[in-house]
């Protein structure tokens, strides 16, 4: 006779026990588990009981049913989880619309709760909420109707592209949220390519449907035409769309008859998204990819991973497994799962799940989580390592040396730079890191000038003091043709009919290509300008279409194709620069006389050093102006003397304005409150142009 041991959990309640499967594990199926004792003991019982030395019936069969059944620790089987990511082009309500997901998912305790949240409250970062976007892709789970939702809010900015790609290695489907007046942009065309390519099944929301000019029908023909461009399969194809409004947190398979929740996104959620596809559950069969890397201060490196096949347990000897590297060894110390906005420990987990652990200190992603029980002699084989789009822009960091620096910064080595910049590249997949041939100085490759100047942004926050160089293009040789190639880009510009030509005249100069060129549908009076431009045309050039477009250009640009490189240099600012003549600190009646050559950035008070950027030059070339000149002192003087003479306030420059003004042959300079520009001293008379050959 097969014998089942009776133990109690800290409620009280009756858990069968085999040495095959943990306390913890059957705790929440105990009820499975004891009915495949009363098949196995009924099996025996068809004759009678069975003597000691008898033969027996096999009992693998109902323990096997049994493990099976228990295949999550908090009680989800792999049927009631639906992994999702969310994607859109920026600005198109996605981080509001995972709110009002939230917020109806018994996520915050009370409505004190919730508002205390306030809104967008996925962009917990400071620099999210401050400009507006989504950069860092975050995981959380929520519960509805018994149904576990993954979901990974994914940022909509082209420059973030890598966030989007590595995320969608732990999904089954993707909610793709489009504006119902705007339709797809070209983020929406990059990241859904993405998703079409990887075999999802995709739900069309059609959000922000309470907008007075809404044209929902337009939208989805819209979006049925991108699915056609993009080679969608027919399932594919045959979408489901759901059109909502995030803010009001309202949703309905009609534009016209809303509901007064999320149910039926919800619904076409559980109904149209695919659960995770399990293969098998054994333990030596554990793949486990490598997606995201956190860090707790108490528990250290963590990863986060969707398991593919197998099941894991807190306490199992497992290993990291690349192709192109070797395996590294070791233990899970602790092992949770997502619940709402945090974490839940667990003792175990199985295919399906997306799962967070400690306990290996040399995670990268990329790696695959594999077993190393029994020495691992019956580990399955490591998955293919994350694919990403590679970087287009590099600019050089380095060790500050102007004559001001060290006097803010509390990180100033090189070393400490170094440390950093390989630091980020660990979980930033998009990022490259090279040293140079300076000992002082780094190349770092990112996806756009924007990805870079997030970056250098936390490092500046931190506490870092950093040269930085002005953005290049990454030229790279095509191994077919033996041409050299640049990035291009394509970018679509909404503007008043009245500026159009402007900023035509702008794409024109920088070499650009029209494709595409008329009136918005949706009766603003706005100019839709399509152009191919290489990405070198783009440096420095949305803060002067925003210039000839008094503020009102809408600027999308996506990374297109590498093509032919442009013989000759592109045009870039037109205007030069006004230079410190000499160091010291800058007077009102220094910049009195300066202000009349061109538009300052300082003002009176502030410290500088020769060859340092002061404002910009009303023509071209540089001018060098003293800034530090102090007025003559006679005992001759008017009651009224200079009482009509004013000082124009200084343009405050942002660190993205900052980098986009920079030529090729001037740096800026970093600190913790302020940015600085200055010619370069190594290339003082010198001419470069804005690439470099990889």
């Amino acid at each position: 006779v097969t014998f089942y041991f009776l133990f109690f959990n800290k409620q009280g309640e009756a858990i069968p026990r085999h040495p095959l499967l943990g306390p913890a594990t059957m705790a929440i199926y105990w009820k499975q588990a004891a009915f495949a004792a009363i098949s196995t003991i009924s099996a025996l019982s068809v004759q009678g009981f069975v003597t000691p030395g008898a033969s027996r019936p096999s009992v693998g069969l109902p323990l096997r049913m049994a493990e099976e059944a228990v295949l999550q620790d908090n009680g989800i089987t792999s049927e009631n989880i639906r992994n999702i990511a969310v994607i859109a082009h920026v600005d198109h309500g996605k981080t509001t619309l995972v709110d009002a997901l939230l917020k109806q998912t018994n996520v915050f305790r009370d409505q004190a709760q919730a508002d205390e949240a306030g809104t967008c409250v996925m962009d917990s970062n400071d620099q999210e909420r401050e400009r507006g976007i989504t950069i860092l892709s975050k995981n959380l789970a929520v519960m509805r109707d018994g149904l576990k939702i993954n979901i990974m809010d994914t940022p909509g900015h082209a420059d973030f592209g890598g966030e989007v790609e590595r995320v969608l290695n732990m999904c089954d489907g993707v909610l793709l949220v489009v504006d119902s007046v705007e339709g797809p942009k070209p983020q929406t065309r990059f990241v859904l390519d993405k998703a079409l390519r990887k075999g999802m099944k995709v739900v069309v929301v059609v959000n922000k449907i309470d907008r007075p000019a809404a044209r929902p029908d337009y939208v989805v023909d819209k979006v049925f035409d991108l699915f056609m461009e993009l080679g969608a399969t027919d399932e594919q194809i045959d979408f489901t769309t759901v059109f909502a409004s995030g803010i009001q947190g309202r949703a309905g398979m009609e534009p016209d008859a809303l509901t007064d929740d999320m149910k039926p996104l919800f619904d076409a959620v559980k109904e149209c998204i695919d659960p995770p596809t399990v293969e098998t559950i054994e333990a030596d069969d554990l793949q486990c990819l490598i997606s995201n890397i956190d860090y707790d201060n108490f528990k250290g490196k963590m990863g986060i991973a969707r398991i593919t096949n197998g099941s894991v347990k807190s306490g199992q000897a497992v290993s990291l497994a690349h192709p192109d590297k070797e395996i590294k060894k070791g233990r899970i110390n602790s092992l949770f799962v997502f619940d709402n906005l945090g974490k839940k420990e667990v003792q175990s987990a199985s295919a399906g799940e997306i799962i967070m652990f400690s306990g290996l200190d040399n995670i990268e992603i990329g790696d695959t989580l594999i077993t190393n029980e029994g020495g691992g002699l019956n580990a399955a084989a490591p998955l293919p390592p994350i694919a990403v789009e590679q970087p287009t822009v590099r600019m050089t960091l380095g060790v500050n040396k102007s004559p001001l620096a060290g006097r803010e910064g509390k990180f100033l080595t090189s070393r400490m730079i170094r440390d950093r910049l390989f630091k980020e590249m660990e979980k930033n997949v998009a990022l490259k890191v090279e040293e140079t041939e300076s000992a002082d100085k780094y190349a770092v490759s990112g996806r756009g000038q924007l990805h870079l100047t997030v970056l250098i942004e936390t490092m500046r926050r931190e506490g870092f003091e950093l040269e930085v160089g002005p953005p290049v293009v990454i030229y790279k040789t095509n191994e077919e043709t033996g041409q050299v190639e640049e990035p291009f880009e394509m970018v679509e510009v909404r503007v008043p009919e009245e500026y159009s030509g402007s900023v035509i005249d702008l794409f024109n100069m920088r070499n650009g290509e029209l494709q595409d060129m008329g009136l918005d549908d949706n009766g603003e009076s706005m100019s839709v300008v399509k152009y191919l431009i290489p990405t070198r045309g783009m440096l420095g050039l949305r803060s002067e279409m925003l210039t000839v477009s008094r503020g009102t250009a809408i600027i999308d640009a996506v990374f297109d194709s590498y093509r032919p490189r442009i013989k000759g240099d592109i045009q870039a600012r037109d205007k030069g620069s006004l230079l410190a003549f000499s160091a010291g600190t800058i007077t009102s009646f220094g910049c009195e006389n300066s202000q009349d050559r061109g538009k300052l950035f300082v003002e009176s008070g502030t410290e500088t050093y020769t060859n340092m950027i002061v404002g910009i030059h009303q023509r071209p070339g540089d001018l060098a102006v003293n800034v530090c000149k102090t007025k003559a002192l006679t005992n001759m003087r008017s009651a009224n003397k200079g009482i009509t003479i004013g000082i124009t306030a200084p343009i405050v420059l942002s660190l993205d304005a900052s980098v986009e003004y920079l030529a090729s042959d001037e740096i800026l300079e970093v600190t913790p409150s302020l940015f600085r520009m200055a010619k370069n001293p190594a290339m003082m008379g010198k001419k470069a142009g804005r690439a470099i050959k990889k």
